[in-house]
């Protein structure tokens, strides 16, 4: 049955875009729904919809608010579509959809399903540096993402990209309050969320905390002995119920900094070799995909020598 719901899928368009994948297995927490897609134009990007039941007005309009995050680790929003708040819905609603530029990534999940188990405790020290210094540049820009869970992080083969910025808020205190948002990892959420609260960076890192124990142990609410000892003094603080107790996200991506001043977070060949295997099939698939050409697409002729 998912084969062919898969297959359905596949077939499927969305605006200029022609469906080939899904980029999350079917069943995963996720806040949206993610699928590799190609355009008219014989671009290949992420398209990310809403999940069943979201507003596609709130949607594209947090979307759009991710237009403003920009970083090397972060998987940039290029493309918005959707209804605008406040006006009339037409006979037939406009989708709602987002992209951002294709490289071959495996969500997190993924990444440890095809590793077989947990990451090693280097690889989680880096994700924890790169997405750390991720956060802190969020924040230091008066945003809170209010979504970072294990499958907003993309791994890709020159590092995680942190993704799903349909979840971006203002920190501060015209913030809307969400007691959850559909698909994300409970373990993900800050205890003054889950009750209502409104989002602020103290929320971020614990989010943060409970991703980094996920990719150490396979889920986000450890006990604090299963998690390596080399990460749970940062993990645990991390995860203090009280927000007073967690560090900034700045001070973590210090924490997590290599020792020796100019080592790169990520040193070469940083990924386990069946995930970069993953990855690199990913590619292959995509390159042999034969899809019909869109309407108003021209069909491309091959030429022989």
């Amino acid at each position: 049955m998912e084969q062919a719901r898969t297959q359905r899928e596949s077939a499927r368009e969305i605006g200029p875009y022609r469906l080939i994948t899904r980029l999350d297995p079917p069943g995963s927490a996720v806040p949206c729904r993610r699928f590799v897609a190609r355009g008219r134009d014989g671009r290949t990007v992420l398209l990310s919809v809403p999940l069943p039941g979201a507003d596609p007005v709130r949607f594209a309009a947090e979307a759009e608010a991710g237009r403003h995050l920009t970083g090397p680790w972060i998987a940039p929003v290029t493309e918005v579509s959707g209804p605008l708040p406040g006006a009339e819905a037409g006979p037939t609603p406009t989708p709602a959809w987002y992209t951002t530029p294709y490289l071959p990534v495996l969500p997190l999940p993924v990444a440890l399903a095809v590793h077989g188990g947990p990451l090693p405790e280097g690889v989680v020290r880096g994700l924890g540096g790169v997405l750390a210094e991720t956060l802190a540049a969020v924040h230091a820009g008066g945003l809170a993402h209010a979504g970072v869970s294990p499958a907003a992080v993309l791994i890709a083969a020159g590092g995680p990209l942190l993704s799903c910025f349909g979840a971006v808020r203002a920190a501060g205190p015209d913030g809307e309050p969400r007691a959850g948002r559909p698909g994300i990892d409970p373990g993900a959420l800050a205890p003054e969320q889950a009750a209502g609260g409104r989002p602020r960076p103290p929320g971020d890192v614990f989010a943060l905390g409970a991703v980094l124990a996920y990719a150490a142990t396979g889920h986000t609410v450890p006990e604090r002995d299963e998690l390596p000892p080399g990460l749970r003094p940062l993990v645990s603080a991390c995860l203090a119920r009280d927000p007073a107790d967690r560090p900034t996200a700045a001070a973590l991506a210090a924490a997590f900094a290599p020792s020796v001043p100019g080592t790169p977070l990520l040193a070469p060949g940083w990924l386990p070799g069946r995930v970069v295997a993953a990855l690199a099939r990913q590619s292959a698939e995509l390159l042999a995909a034969e899809l019909p050409p869109l309407p108003g697409q021209a069909a491309t002729v091959p030429v022989h020598a």
